[in-house]
C-alpha cells in the first residue's frame, strides 16, 4: 500500500500544480474581494465659478454706457472691480424702491432696495463693501472726495453713485423718464448738499 501511495505521489503533485497556478495567474489579475461591490472612483466635478461673480457687456473705453433695455455696459478699460459693480447694478433694474430694502447681510434685493441699499448692492458686486450700509454711514465711508472710477455722493437722507460715469440712483430727479426706483440714470444731477466719498484706488 505503501508503495502504492508512493508511485501516485507524482501523479498528484502534477494535478495540484496545474490547479493551482491557473488560479494564482487569475488572482493577480483581479483585486481582492473586499466584501461588497468594486469601488471606482466618479472623474472629479467640474471647477466651479467664483461665487458672486458678474458678466455682462462691454464697451471700449473709460465710460459705462446705457444700454436700450436700461442696463449699462462696463467700459473695457476699467478695472474688474468696477465692472463687477457695473454687472452687478444692472440686476436692480426694474426693482421698486424699498425703504430698507437690500439692508440684510446676504444684501437681498428680492422685493425691492432703497438708495443705499442699491448703492450697497453695487459695490458689494465689486468686492468693495461686506457689510450694507446706510447714507448717513456712507459719510464716512472709503475717502474722501470724487474717485477716478466710483464715487458715492451721500448725505444723512440719501445716496447715489457715479459709476464709470454713469449714475445710479432711486431717485428720479433730471430723468426724463421719472421713474422712480433703484436704476441707471441717462443725466448726471447736482451734488450739491452731498459729500463725494470713494473707495481707496478707485
Amino acid at each position: 500500500m505503501a508503495l502504492y501511495l508512493r508511485a501516485l505521489g507524482p501523479f498528484v503533485m502534477t494535478t495540484m500544480l496545474c490547479v493551482l497556478a491557473p488560479a494564482a495567474a487569475v488572482a493577480a489579475d483581479t483585486p481582492p474581494l473586499t466584501g461588497g461591490t468594486t469601488f471606482v472612483a466618479e472623474p472629479a466635478p467640474p471647477p466651479v465659478a467664483t461665487p458672486g461673480r458678474w458678466t455682462g457687456e462691454e464697451v471700449p473705453g473709460t465710460v459705462a454706457q446705457l444700454l436700450a433695455d436700461g442696463t449699462a455696459a462696463a467700459p473695457a478699460d476699467a478695472p474688474d472691480q468696477v465692472k463687477q459693480a457695473i454687472w452687478a447694478a444692472n440686476s436692480l433694474q426694474d426693482l421698486p424702491y424699498l425703504y430698507g430694502g437690500g439692508h440684510n447681510l446676504k444684501f437681498n434685493v428680492a422685493k425691492g432696495a432703497d438708495c443705499s441699499g442699491t448703492v450697497s448692492f453695487a459695490l458689494h458686486g465689486g468686492d468693495l463693501l461686506d457689510t450694507p450700509l446706510d447714507s448717513g454711514s456712507f459719510m464716512k465711508w472709503g475717502e474722501r472726495g470724487k474717485g477716478a472710477w466710483i464715487t458715492v455722493y451721500t448725505n444723512p437722507g440719501h445716496a447715489y453713485a457715479v459709476i464709470a460715469g454713469l449714475r445710479l440712483d432711486t431717485s428720479a430727479a433730471g430723468d426724463p423718464s421719472g421713474l422712480k426706483g433703484p436704476r441707471w440714470r441717462p443725466t448726471l444731477r447736482s451734488s450739491r448738499g452731498f459729500k463725494a466719498r470713494h473707495p481707496v484706488g478707485l
